[in-house]
């Protein structure tokens, strides 16, 4: 059976339940039969759900208002698909890497006999791939409804919601956070651009900003009642927060920091440049805010004023600048990531090295780089696509450019720094914790408790993060000797055990018992000289 809503990206009138298209399909007498045995189960009991996701912050906070739903339906929530029974694949249609992983684990789920529901933006704006055909589908507006649809596709049926005429999910439903120490906040659906390259727009919409006192509630709830320590503001772009219920990003964030205790930290998600033009000042007294990590991440895509005009991006190299330089001179020590498309169609080799050229102006900490693939349905799809030899080599000169700098320089062995510690490393003998410039910093892991500050002292650095050990274990000088970054610190104490030997020898037999070494150890004396030998 399919249980279809609505599908469609032009304006659609306001529906009943009732006017959902429930159709049939003659079913082979084996499928019936299998449907039905499902059909009897008790929804919830018993039943595994993998959620499994890609893309930005907006994706993760989906995911976790999904998995909260079904978690408190009665399902198990899993980690990994091997043992699930239904994967919940929530899709990011930025970039063609994803969206092939997501067409790969699709392939692979209905091998296995797993139950596939597709959610995310690659659903929503491309329902009509090939791929999608045999699975179920939850719209970006529907996630409320994943409990349904869940049900549903357990029980043989193929369920396709994607209307977006249909007010966005409560920000007050129930969540299983991926960290819980961290509340994934998003301030807003859609966006205002138009850019010729994304898709994103085509799934997520327009802009629809959630209400100021909605958002400031969640946020006092997550504090307060359920003990995260730190708020990400998530969004297709941040800065274009409120333009649609004439209210500005400022007013939104000049309340939040009013309910963020002590010890507690927010942090701001991507913003485009247009939208924070008009409020630099303000937004750098935020950014000063010692509840607020200076950190702003700022999507430039090119340096290059022809390309961000074919992209149609409504800004210029300039007006990045203004921005970064303002923030650089006005928020101490401030982390700015950005964003780089190399090789969009109409780039050309001048252009791609305005666009090197700012990154060895600003040398940014965190530089997303992206080699630009068409996206089906975007006006840049239909330009003719730069040579793909020629696009990797853009994107490796930009690489190698990136690993040849770094903030994390030696000279910064033995700061102290004030982090708070979040979440366990990949190496798991660390914990991660930043400090008030959001840079990130390793503790190990026997000194620090999650959602806690330390004191820290620096005692080794990396391409991307700073290596630290508590102020307050005594301190080993010998830690912070230069050579103790080297690969070859291991042969210091052997060798320095060495020459102390070599030195005791030739005082005793300088001093002591002239003629010793000739006596017992004449290999060491060159009968040449007397540098071993004393008469």
């Amino acid at each position: 059976m399919d249980i279809e809503d609505i599908v469609g990206r032009g304006p659609v009138a306001n529906r009943d339940a009732k006017d959902i298209k429930i159709r049939t399909r003659k079913q082979l007498p084996k499928a019936a039969e299998e449907a039905a045995n499902v059909d009897s189960m008790v929804p919830g009991v018993g039943q595994k759900v993998w959620v499994r996701t890609w893309g930005c912050s907006h994706n993760t906070s989906d995911s976790e208002y999904m998995a909260g739903l079904l978690h408190k339906a009665g399902y198990d929530v899993l980690k990994e698909g091997e043992n699930a029974d239904v994967w919940v694949l929530n899709s990011c249609t930025v970039k063609t890497p994803s969206e092939q992983q997501a067409n790969n684990l699709v392939v692979q789920g209905q091998e296995q006999g797993k139950k596939i529901i597709m959610a995310g933006c690659v659903s929503q704006a491309a329902p009509s791939e090939p791929w999608l055909q045999n699975v179920s589908i939850v719209g970006v507006k529907q996630i409320d409804r994943i409990v349904e649809v869940v049900e549903e596709t357990l029980k043989g049926n193929k369920v396709r919601l994607l209307t977006r005429n249909r007010p966005d999910a409560l920000l007050s439903l129930p969540k299983m956070r991926k960290n819980e120490l961290i509340e994934v906040l998003s301030i807003s659906t859609g966006c205002l651009n138009n850019c010729t390259y994304c898709k994103t727009k085509m799934a997520r919409g327009d802009l629809v900003s959630y209400p100021l006192e909605d958002l400031v509630e969640q946020a006092r709830a997550a504090f307060h009642d359920e003990g995260v320590k730190e708020l990400w503001l998530t969004s297709e772009d941040l800065g274009a927060w409120g333009r649609d219920i004439n209210l500005v990003l400022p007013d939104l964030l000049n309340a939040l920091v009013k309910v963020i205790p002590d010890g507690c930290m927010m942090r701001l998600g991507m913003t485009n440049p247009p939208y924070i033009l008009d409020h630099l000042e303000e937004i750098a007294e935020i950014l000063n805010n010692p509840k607020v990590y200076a950190f702003l991440h700022i999507p430039v895509q090119s340096a290059s004023d022809a390309v961000l005009t074919d992209m149609k991006r409504e800004y210029s190299r300039r007006h990045f600048e203004q921005i970064a330089d303002y923030m650089i001179e006005n928020v101490p020590n401030i982390y700015i990531a950005t964003d780089m498309i190399l090789a969009f169609p109409t780039e050309t080799l001048e252009d791609f090295e305005e666009s090197m050229e700012l990154v060895r102006k600003y040398k940014f900490p965190s530089l997303f780089i992206n080699q630009y693939y068409p996206r089906s349905g975007t006006p840049a799809a239909r330009l003719k696509k730069i040579d793909t030899v020629e696009a990797r080599k853009r994107t490796a000169a930009m690489s190698e450019l990136f690993r040849s700098y770094t903030r994390f320089t030696e000279d910064r062995i033995g700061e102290i720094h004030n982090v708070l510690v979040t979440e366990i490393a990949a190496d798991k003998i660390h914990g991660v914790g930043h400090n008030k410039s959001y840079e990130q910093i390793l503790v190990p892991l026997e000194h620090c408790k999650m959602g806690e500050w330390i004191e820290v002292r620096i005692t080794s650095v990396t391409k991307f993060s700073m290596i630290s050990t508590p102020t307050s274990l005594p301190r080993d000088d010998v830690d912070f000797l230069p050579w103790k970054n080297s690969p070859y610190w291991m042969f210091f104490y052997p060798m320095t055990l060495f020459t102390l030997v070599l030195f005791s020898l030739y005082y005793y037999d300088r001093f002591v018992s002239p003629g010793f070494l000739e006596t017992w150890l004449p290999f060491l004396v060159n009968s040449d000289t007397d540098d071993f030998h004393h008469e």
